[in-house]
């Protein structure tokens, strides 16, 4: 995990309004915008910010979601040869993030993490898992495999404490009280060495990551078996 202290800049802040998305037009707030702050954060995020679907999207513990824009590079290429729509990546929000910036990656942020943003202070609860609206919102059937195969998901924050945030403040690092379970660690663990038991025990007590995160864990351990993952990826 990098060593430099985490101190970056917020380049865009977006928020989106719930829309119809895809081919069946389902109920999306992931065609999100740049806004002007300052903007209030609430428990369950931007008080201008919406989600189509509250069971899987937003929440407490997905208040806000983080995606570096130093993977859209990366992601230029790669659509380029598979045929996908490459003019997404032109402005921040391409993934539906709320929080765009340069400098911070999977392999600098971990677990538990906790930062100034704004006025408020925010804790890292979990990484993204890719689902199937992001091969529509990229023209690429195998975009939300890319995206998990990669590594480079992106990451959500609870609230610890309401605030306000504006594009140019700052996210400071506050506390890291699990230096070693960097989101590049978790997400390894998930996906790639999904059987490591000693790994997924110690990750189910990680009294910061999200109860679902958790709950996944324990359950490997106790059937020594991977969960389906299809539907999530590829859409029902």
């Amino acid at each position: 995990m990098s060593g430099a202290a985490v101190d970056v800049r917020i380049d865009v802040l977006l928020a989106g309004r719930v829309q119809p998305f895809g081919p069946k037009g389902v109920p999306s707030g992931i065609g999100k915008t740049p806004v002007d702050g300052p903007v209030r954060i609430t428990p369950v995020g931007l008080a201008i910010d919406e989600q189509g679907d509250p069971k899987h999207h937003g929440g407490p513990e997905k208040a806000l979601h983080h995606y570096p824009r130093d993977h859209y590079a990366g992601w230029r290429g790669e659509l380029a040869g598979q045929g996908g729509n490459t003019a997404v990546l032109d402005h921040a929000g391409a993934f539906g993030e709320n929080l765009s910036t340069t400098g911070l990656t999977e392999a600098d942020v971990c677990v538990g993490d906790r930062y100034h943003l704004g006025t408020a202070l925010v804790e890292v609860s979990q990484a993204r898992q890719p689902c199937w609206k992001l091969n529509h919102r990229f023209g690429f059937a195998g975009m939300s495999r890319a995206v998990q195969g990669s590594g480079r998901t992106g990451w959500y924050y609870r609230v610890i404490e309401e605030g306000e945030v504006a594009a140019g403040d700052r996210l400071v690092l506050v506390a890291r009280p699990y230096p070693q379970w960097s989101l590049q660690r978790l997400l390894h663990v998930l996906y790639v060495d999904r059987l490591n038991l000693s790994a997924l025990a110690e990750m189910a007590e990680l009294p910061c990551l999200a109860e679902s995160w958790r709950k996944l864990a324990r359950q490997r351990v106790a059937s020594h078996a991977v969960e389906d993952m299809e539907k999530r990826l590829a859409g029902g």
